[in-house]
Protein backbone atom coordinates (compact mmCIF):
# COMPACT_ATOMS: atom_id res chain seq x y z
CA UNK A 1 0.00 0.00 0.00
CA UNK A 2 1.21 3.53 -0.84
CA UNK A 3 0.68 6.62 0.86
CA UNK A 4 1.22 9.45 -1.39
CA UNK A 5 2.00 12.72 1.24
CA UNK A 6 1.37 16.39 -1.06
CA UNK A 7 3.19 19.14 0.85
CA UNK A 8 5.36 21.88 0.86
CA UNK A 9 8.83 22.42 3.00
CA UNK A 10 7.44 26.54 4.12
CA UNK A 11 4.14 24.65 5.84
CA UNK A 12 4.12 24.45 9.57
CA UNK A 13 1.00 22.15 9.47
CA UNK A 14 3.06 19.90 6.77
CA UNK A 15 5.65 19.06 9.48
CA UNK A 16 3.36 18.62 11.95
CA UNK A 17 1.11 16.23 9.23
CA UNK A 18 4.46 14.26 8.71
CA UNK A 19 4.68 13.73 12.53
CA UNK A 20 0.95 12.33 13.01
CA UNK A 21 1.41 10.04 10.17
CA UNK A 22 4.75 8.60 11.44
CA UNK A 23 2.51 8.36 14.86
CA UNK A 24 -0.11 6.83 12.75
CA UNK A 25 1.68 4.13 11.67
CA UNK A 26 3.86 3.11 14.88
CA UNK A 27 0.31 2.60 15.82
CA UNK A 28 -0.15 0.25 13.52
CA UNK A 29 2.84 -1.33 14.35
CA UNK A 30 5.44 0.27 11.70
CA UNK A 31 3.57 -2.03 8.91
CA UNK A 32 5.78 -2.92 6.13
CA UNK A 33 3.48 -3.28 3.54
CA UNK A 34 3.32 0.74 3.61
CA UNK A 35 5.38 2.94 1.77
CA UNK A 36 5.25 6.46 1.73
CA UNK A 37 6.09 8.60 -1.05
CA UNK A 38 5.97 12.68 -0.89
CA UNK A 39 4.89 14.81 -3.59
CA UNK A 40 5.96 18.33 -4.24
CA UNK A 41 3.78 21.30 -3.54
CA UNK A 42 4.16 24.69 -3.22
CA UNK A 43 2.47 27.14 -0.94
CA UNK A 44 3.42 30.16 -3.26
CA UNK A 45 5.17 28.91 -6.83
CA UNK A 46 5.86 32.82 -7.54
CA UNK A 47 7.89 33.46 -4.39
CA UNK A 48 11.08 35.28 -4.67
CA UNK A 49 14.29 33.15 -3.48
CA UNK A 50 13.93 35.26 -0.31
CA UNK A 51 11.85 37.87 1.08
CA UNK A 52 13.11 40.48 3.25
CA UNK A 53 10.13 41.36 5.47
CA UNK A 54 10.06 39.28 8.65
CA UNK A 55 7.48 36.59 8.54
CA UNK A 56 5.19 37.97 11.02
CA UNK A 57 4.67 40.79 8.68
CA UNK A 58 4.24 38.64 5.97
CA UNK A 59 1.58 36.84 7.32
CA UNK A 60 0.09 39.88 8.48
CA UNK A 61 0.21 42.01 5.09
CA UNK A 62 -0.96 38.67 3.55
CA UNK A 63 -3.61 37.58 5.34
CA UNK A 64 -4.54 41.30 6.27
CA UNK A 65 -4.17 40.34 10.39
CA UNK A 66 -3.01 42.64 12.89
CA UNK A 67 0.31 41.98 14.73
CA UNK A 68 -1.46 40.64 17.65
CA UNK A 69 -3.52 38.17 15.66
CA UNK A 70 -0.42 36.67 14.12
CA UNK A 71 1.49 36.26 17.46
CA UNK A 72 -1.61 34.71 18.99
CA UNK A 73 -2.01 32.46 15.44
CA UNK A 74 1.98 31.17 15.53
CA UNK A 75 1.85 30.49 19.50
CA UNK A 76 -1.46 28.06 18.46
CA UNK A 77 0.54 26.70 15.95
CA UNK A 78 4.32 26.21 17.90
CA UNK A 79 2.15 24.43 20.94
CA UNK A 80 0.61 22.21 18.45
CA UNK A 81 4.04 21.30 16.80
CA UNK A 82 5.65 21.00 20.40
CA UNK A 83 2.83 18.12 20.65
CA UNK A 84 4.10 16.15 18.63
CA UNK A 85 7.90 16.68 19.67
CA UNK A 86 8.75 19.78 17.46
CA UNK A 87 10.67 22.62 18.43
CA UNK A 88 9.61 25.56 15.66
CA UNK A 89 11.36 29.00 15.57
CA UNK A 90 8.79 30.45 14.14
CA UNK A 91 9.41 34.02 14.56
CA UNK A 92 12.99 33.54 12.44
CA UNK A 93 11.87 32.32 10.03
CA UNK A 94 13.41 32.96 6.17
CA UNK A 95 10.70 33.20 3.84
CA UNK A 96 11.61 32.05 0.00
CA UNK A 97 10.81 29.82 -2.72
CA UNK A 98 11.08 25.99 -1.96
CA UNK A 99 11.03 24.45 -5.33
CA UNK A 100 14.94 23.57 -5.29
CA UNK A 101 14.10 22.04 -2.23
CA UNK A 102 11.38 20.27 -3.40
CA UNK A 103 13.77 19.09 -6.71
CA UNK A 104 16.57 17.73 -3.61
CA UNK A 105 13.41 15.48 -2.42
CA UNK A 106 13.09 13.86 -5.96
CA UNK A 107 17.04 13.48 -6.02
CA UNK A 108 16.97 11.83 -2.52
CA UNK A 109 14.09 9.62 -3.64
CA UNK A 110 16.78 7.96 -6.14
CA UNK A 111 18.40 6.99 -3.71
CA UNK A 112 15.99 6.20 -1.09
CA UNK A 113 16.69 8.77 1.21
CA UNK A 114 13.81 10.43 0.44
CA UNK A 115 11.91 10.63 3.58
CA UNK A 116 15.38 11.80 5.47
CA UNK A 117 15.50 14.45 2.83
CA UNK A 118 11.95 15.86 3.98
CA UNK A 119 12.46 15.48 7.40
CA UNK A 120 16.15 17.67 7.36
CA UNK A 121 14.52 20.53 5.13
CA UNK A 122 11.57 20.68 7.40
CA UNK A 123 13.90 20.80 10.82
CA UNK A 124 16.22 22.99 8.95
CA UNK A 125 13.17 25.79 8.15
CA UNK A 126 11.22 25.34 10.90
CA UNK A 127 13.71 24.46 13.49
CA UNK A 128 17.10 26.00 12.35
CA UNK A 129 15.68 29.55 10.91
CA UNK A 130 17.46 28.61 7.42
CA UNK A 131 16.63 29.50 3.83
CA UNK A 132 15.39 27.01 1.72
CA UNK A 133 16.36 28.70 -1.97
CA UNK A 134 20.31 28.33 -0.58
CA UNK A 135 22.16 25.85 -2.59
CA UNK A 136 24.88 26.06 0.48
CA UNK A 137 22.27 25.36 2.76
CA UNK A 138 20.23 22.66 0.67
CA UNK A 139 23.81 21.06 -0.24
CA UNK A 140 24.47 20.47 3.65
CA UNK A 141 21.12 19.02 4.53
CA UNK A 142 22.19 16.99 1.62
CA UNK A 143 25.13 15.47 3.06
CA UNK A 144 23.97 15.47 6.77
CA UNK A 145 21.68 12.71 5.58
CA UNK A 146 24.52 10.44 3.66
CA UNK A 147 24.29 12.20 0.09
CA UNK A 148 26.67 13.25 -1.88
CA UNK A 149 27.87 16.53 -1.80
CA UNK A 150 28.87 17.72 -4.69
CA UNK A 151 25.90 15.41 -6.53
CA UNK A 152 23.42 17.16 -4.56
CA UNK A 153 25.08 20.16 -6.11
CA UNK A 154 25.10 19.34 -10.04
CA UNK A 155 21.58 18.55 -9.50
CA UNK A 156 20.64 22.11 -7.96
CA UNK A 157 23.21 23.73 -10.84
CA UNK A 158 21.97 21.77 -13.94
CA UNK A 159 17.35 22.03 -13.11
CA UNK A 160 17.37 18.34 -12.55
CA UNK A 161 13.91 16.99 -11.77
CA UNK A 162 12.40 20.20 -12.33
CA UNK A 163 9.76 18.14 -14.62
CA UNK A 164 9.40 15.76 -11.53
CA UNK A 165 7.87 18.26 -9.59
CA UNK A 166 5.72 20.69 -11.84
CA UNK A 167 4.46 16.75 -12.59
CA UNK A 168 3.48 16.48 -8.54
CA UNK A 169 2.07 19.96 -9.13
CA UNK A 170 -0.14 19.13 -12.05
CA UNK A 171 -1.31 15.91 -10.28
CA UNK A 172 -2.69 18.18 -7.27
CA UNK A 173 -4.72 20.08 -9.74
CA UNK A 174 -6.07 17.71 -11.28
CA UNK A 175 -6.88 16.36 -8.37
CA UNK A 176 -8.08 20.04 -6.86
CA UNK A 177 -5.65 19.39 -4.18
CA UNK A 178 -5.83 23.39 -2.52
CA UNK A 179 -4.66 22.16 1.17
CA UNK A 180 -1.82 20.77 2.46
CA UNK A 181 -0.88 18.38 3.97
CA UNK A 182 -2.88 16.14 1.66
CA UNK A 183 -2.91 12.28 2.14
CA UNK A 184 -3.72 10.10 -0.49
CA UNK A 185 -4.19 6.48 0.82
CA UNK A 186 -3.85 3.23 -1.77
CA UNK A 187 -5.06 5.90 -4.05
CA UNK A 188 -8.54 5.95 -2.95
CA UNK A 189 -8.84 8.07 0.22
CA UNK A 190 -7.87 11.20 0.70
CA UNK A 191 -7.63 13.83 3.18
CA UNK A 192 -6.31 17.63 4.17
CA UNK A 193 -5.07 18.81 6.74
CA UNK A 194 -2.77 17.96 9.41
CA UNK A 195 -5.12 15.24 10.72
CA UNK A 196 -4.95 13.78 14.17
CA UNK A 197 -3.38 10.42 14.23
CA UNK A 198 -6.41 8.23 14.70
CA UNK A 199 -8.12 9.29 11.16
CA UNK A 200 -4.96 8.32 9.76
CA UNK A 201 -5.25 5.03 11.41
CA UNK A 202 -8.50 4.77 10.34
CA UNK A 203 -8.20 5.77 7.07
CA UNK A 204 -5.30 3.19 6.49
CA UNK A 205 -7.14 0.48 8.08
CA UNK A 206 -10.45 1.12 5.66
CA UNK A 207 -8.44 0.76 2.83
CA UNK A 208 -6.91 -2.28 4.11
CA UNK A 209 -10.53 -3.81 4.51
CA UNK A 210 -11.47 -2.58 1.30
CA UNK A 211 -8.91 -3.73 -0.66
Amino acid sequence: MEIHVWSDIACPWCYIGKRSLETALSRLGDPQDVTVIWRSFELDPGAPAKRDLPMDELLAKKYHMTMEQVAATQARITETARSFGLSYDLSNLQSGNTFDAHRLIHFANTCGLGDAMKERLFRAYFEQGQLMSDYDTLVACATDIGLDGEAAREVLATGAYADEVRFDEEQARDNEFSAVPTFVVDGRFAVSGAQDPDVLVTMIERARATA
